[in-house]
């Protein structure tokens, strides 16, 4: 069984916790791992396949650039469309207040059913609490989400919530749901959800979604999904509600084509998703569907904090991909739920903290990372998340954050190898104390902080003589060589000389 996370459990002091508990699932390492490498190879074939990647990647991170350099001008253009196209425009600084507008929406609207689509920054505000303890039910329509909901957890994906749920499991959640007994099978699950959330589409005052981007140019919204339940939710209720990232925009319709280029291969390995949906404004005078209402809440909620700045700004680039949770050891062996957030893999180590404005708590999660790069790499708008995680666990010393023991030992590890003597005493001294922990030619089962690294790993004995006590012995040896390799007067080598 995966972990749910404790919502009391805080980010950073139950980081460990979870971590070890998803290391001891072993199903749910399997499961991720398999999925994980499944996407890295689709996006790795469809990259190729459509060819230049890195030319791609180029004007993709310029085309974020450009946008998140001239936000205040780009947002402008994009709501003050959408408010010509007859949409309602609501700026939120904080999640508060963008679950505050929600339900005076709802309110008006009398709302009792919310029918949703794939949200994120939904998550990011935990509206569905909020509107559980107003008596509003809401329903998740994308299948990943309802599957979660039924077993009341969190999201552990960017783009595939239930990675950490085989077809046995989902079963069973269906069958305690409906009374009835259905077998792991692709097709009849599915067909199930499907009868099911119908009529929650039909039923519901207002539908909810996030936006994928949003097009200044003409102010409407888009929606990318691999179900049809995006455009369920956005034309069958009277209500559409659009909750934003204030930063998801692209200028034209121009940009939009490069960014839904490298969203769809990065995050699935597909040329484009199945359902790709423009949405300009509510329903017109004449046309047959759509809401009667359109209302986009922009989200701020820490976003515009990283604006100007010269190492973080970068963040705001992403377009949700979740390339680099794929391409993470570390997210690949212990799924999404360990992270504690919305937001998990590299993206989330960072976002996180930035985003609640958290070094104590949430920036530990900066530590969950082997700073290996590959999240560089796989990122469609080259965004340098691992010079960021370093950048982060900066920050975090230089606040005092970090712990009393770990402050000590560093500065005893300063003091001992900026001295010459003391360094030859310590080094010296590590080759009698290891040996307590020494089996096989490796410590095992090491002390303190060593006791993490080596319950996974085997850790090198010291040997009792270094390179730095050999390096005497080792230039005698190479001049007594050299000597010995002299070659003699008259020999082959003086001979040849008229040959070359």
């Amino acid at each position: 069984m995966s972990q749910v996370v404790n919502e009391k459990e805080l980010i950073g002091t139950g980081l460990k916790k979870r971590t070890e508990e998803a290391l001891a699932d072993e199903f749910l390492r399997k499961a991720v791992a398999f999925t994980t490498d499944k996407l890295k190879t689709g996006k790795l074939k469809a990259t190729d396949d459509f060819g230049q990647w890195e030319d791609w990647r180029e004007r993709g991170r310029l085309i974020r650039k450009h946008v998140i350099d001239n936000l205040d001008y780009y947002l402008t253009q994009f709501t003050d469309n959408v408010a010509k196209a007859g949409g309602h425009v609501y700026f939120c600084q904080t999640a508060d207040e963008a679950v505050k507008v929600f339900m005076d929406i709802a309110e008006k609207r009398k709302a009792k059913l919310v029918a949703k689509g794939k949200s994120m920054v939904s998550e990011e505000i935990h509206l569905n609490h909020h509107l559980e303890e107003h008596g509003i039910e809401a329903i998740e329509t994308d299948l990943g989400e309802y599957i979660l909901q039924l077993a009341k957890e969190t999201p552990s994906h960017l783009i595939i919530p239930a990675i950490h749920k085989n077809k046995q499991q989902i079963a069973d959640l269906f069958n305690t749901e409906s009374g009835e007994t259905f077998p792991p099978e692709t097709k009849v699950l599915a067909n199930f959800a499907r009868q099911r959330l119908r009529n929650y589409f039909l039923e519901a005052e207002i539908g909810l979604t996030g936006c994928n981007f949003g097009v200044a140019e003409s102010g409407s919204i888009t929606l990318v999904s691999n179900e049809g339940n995006g455009r369920m939710v956005s034309t069958i209720p009277q209500s559409h509600v659009v909750i934003m990232g204030m930063e998801r925009l692209v200028p034209t319709f121009d940009d939009l084509e490069v960014v839904l280029n490298l969203l769809a291969r990065s995050a699935t390995g597909q040329k484009l998703t199945t359902y790709t949906s423009m949405i300009t404004g509510p329903r017109r005078e004449g046309e047959l569907d759509g809401p009667e209402e359109l209302h986009l809440i922009v989200l701020d909620n820490g976003r515009s904090a990283q604006l100007g700045d010269p190492v973080f700004q970068e963040v705001l680039h992403c377009i949700r991909c979740a390339a680099c949770l794929n391409v993470c050891p570390v997210y690949r062996h212990v799924g999404g739920h360990t992270y504690g957030s919305v937001y998990s893999g590299p993206i989330g180590a960072v976002l996180t903290p930035l985003l609640q404005q958290d070094m104590k708590e949430a920036g530990q999660l900066a530590y969950a990372s082997s700073l290996c790069g590959a999240c560089y790499e796989a990122c469609p708008v080259k965004i340098p998340l691992h010079d960021m995680l370093v950048q982060l666990r900066a920050r975090k010393v230089k606040m005092g954050l970090t712990p009393l023991a770990e402050r000590a030992a560093f500065k005893t590890f300063q003091t001992a190898f900026g001295n010459v003597t003391l360094y030859k005493v310590a080094t010296k001294s590590a080759y009698y104390l290891q040996k307590p922990f020494i089996s096989k030619g490796f410590i095992k089962n090491g002390p303190g902080p060593m006791s993490g690294w080596t319950q996974s790993r085997f850790f090198p004995m010291k040997p009792k003589q270094s390179f730095r006590d050999r390096w005497s012995a080792l230039q005698q040896e190479l001049a007594d060589g050299a000597k010995g390799k002299s070659a003699p007067t008259g020999s082959a080598a003086d001979k040849r000389g008229d040959n070359q």
